[in-house]
């Protein structure tokens, strides 16, 4: 899905271009004055102005300014970002699974055997190659205390999941994993594991990602620690 080319602070000038839409602007050249575009969007008429200028600025309109009024269209950039804009709802709207879910968790120190694990090449060379990224040898080990999180979590099982297959070593056998890919604290990307082995219940996740994150992030046991689950599609 693509993400819309707008940020927090340009909302506003955005809607402006949906009711420029609304009028017809999408499809034709309309004529419009920055009195009645004000009252129909309940600005000032020195802010519907601002936001014309801005939005030719970001070349997503053309208008010529007439002694009767603006006459405006909406460019194909704009339009493009008007219909990116209409894929993202339809995404939150008609998927099957939310595009996202966020878990929070406490900071312990695990068992010391994700390590060992993450490193045997039969799971690395997948993560490599389906996370698109090569794990740092160990997992971060959140605990859930919160209901909330803890039924989030039991969620995940019903949602898609990038699956790594297991294989068998040497002298024994390594299960398959579950992985969903994840932002931590809202800066690094990861991935968490399930069932890569099952000394934990299901209130502990198992977070990886290309960097020690402990040192990445600053982190220490007790911190809270937020990552965001993407679904698949």
């Amino acid at each position: 899905m693509k993400s819309v080319g707008v940020d927090a602070q340009s909302w506003k000038v955005f809607f402006t271009l949906f009711k420029l839409a609304e009028m017809g602007a999408s499809r034709r050249t309309v004529k419009v004055s920055t009195e009645y575009l004000a009252e129909r969007m309940a600005l000032s008429q020195q802010t519907a102005s601002r936001h014309l200028i801005q939005l030719e600025k970001k070349d997503w309109i053309k208008r010529t300014i007439t002694p009767e009024g603006c006459l405006i269209r909406i460019t194909e950039s704009g339009v493009g970002e008007l219909k990116k804009l209409y894929s993202s709802l339809q995404a939150v709207f008609e998927a099957a699974y939310p595009l996202s879910v966020t878990l929070e968790g406490v900071l312990f120190t695990g068992l010391g055997e994700g390590a060992y694990y993450i490193t045997r090449d039969g799971y690395r060379k997948q993560f490599i190659e389906k996370l698109g990224f090569d794990p740092y040898p160990g997992t971060l080990n959140l605990k859930l205390t919160a209901d909330y999180d803890v039924k989030t979590r039991a969620e995940l099982e019903s949602y898609p999941a990038i699956e790594v297959q297991g294989f068998k070593g040497e002298t024994r056998t390594f299960g398959p994993v579950r992985c969903y890919p994840v932002i931590i604290n809202n800066k690094v990307k990861g991935a968490v594991v399930a069932a890569i082995r099952s000394h934990y219940d299901s209130s502990v996740i198992e977070v990886i990602a290309p960097y020690f994150l402990r040192d990445k992030l600053k982190l220490k046991d007790g911190h809270k620690v937020k990552i965001e689950i993407l679904t698949l599609p």
